[in-house]
């Protein structure tokens, strides 16, 4: 797991709450990487009745009742984002992984539609399982001090970084593991590289708002994270977020300067709510295995 953010949390959270025998290639370099992506996954085989992929990297051909796990299709709807090995790989591969999955779990009905759409996976294969926030994002808590803006998110092309520090006014603290793309944080950013979940609750709760302007997500742990401590969200329009935030959001286009600046003045607090717990998805995700084994 290369960075804190959504997907490790998933694979973090499932691992902590599921009997399962962990089976990895630790990828501790450029070459065990790809190693692992052009011979170790393809072949991947485990001995158990279920084998799940947590990511759409997983075998080629299953050997075994196969689950694989997608979080987006950002590396086929959008290439240009990532490096070429990413990139070339993944249009290789990600159909392959796919089509050999038993059950496909997407995180969001807009994941699914996108599976069908590039993919052709039909809906009788798709469990649609959410994903879910720890609980110490909730309301009361302590408060982060200053007049700020919050993003948050790994530094990379999707996150719209340069966007949204130019729509900003003011301060903007950005939490998030150095990326991919040659994404770096802008000069008028104070930059938060690694933070615990207790001083990224504060930061929620302190915020004018969360700026999540992404230009594609297929889920967005950070609005659901905000929505539980209560503050107030700026996120994309035409997205998965609206399933997570609803009335409770304000909706902007990503790819315009003015509309963030907008949505960012006439950002309003919501009810604080929560989703699913972790117990909740780890529940459903077994649900999936019993259906195959």
């Amino acid at each position: 797991m290369q960075t804190t953010a959504g997907t490790a949390r998933y694979v973090r959270a499932l691992r902590d709450r599921l009997d399962v025998t962990e089976v990895s290639f630790p990828a501790t370099s450029r070459l065990r990487t790809a190693w692992a992506d052009a011979v170790w996954y393809p072949r991947l085989r485990a001995d158990a009745d279920v084998l799940h992929c947590p990511t759409f990297r997983g075998p080629f051909r299953a050997r075994q009742k196969l689950v694989v796990t997608v979080h987006d299709v950002a590396v086929l709807r959008h290439p240009g984002w990532f490096n070429l090995w990413t990139r070339s790989y993944s249009r290789y591969a990600v159909p392959r992984v796919v089509a050999a999955a038993d059950r496909v779990i997407a995180v969001s009905e807009f994941t699914k539609r996108e599976l069908a759409s590039l993919l052709d996976v039909a809906d009788e294969k798709i469990r649609v399982v959410p994903n879910a926030v720890e609980d110490v994002f909730r309301p009361d808590g302590p408060r982060a001090e200053g007049e700020y803006v919050l993003a948050v998110g790994t530094l990379e092309p999707r996150k719209n970084l340069a966007r949204i520090a130019a729509a900003v006014d003011g301060e903007l603290r950005v939490v998030g593991a150095r990326g991919w793309g040659g994404v770096e944080a802008p000069a008028n950013v104070n930059w938060l590289a690694n933070v615990d979940d207790e001083e990224l609750a504060a930061l929620y709760r302190g915020a004018r708002c969360l700026v999540y302007a992404s230009l594609y997500e297929g889920y967005g742990i950070p609005v659901a994270e905000a929505l539980a401590c209560g503050c107030p969200i700026v996120t994309s329009c035409d997205s998965a977020m609206a399933e997570l935030a609803g009335d409770d959001a304000v909706y902007v286009d990503p790819t315009d300067v003015g509309s963030i600046r907008a949505g960012i003045a006439n950002a309003r607090a919501p009810v604080p709510r929560r989703g699913p717990s972790w117990d909740d998805v780890a529940a459903r995700t077994r649900a999936v295995y019993e259906e195959l084994a």
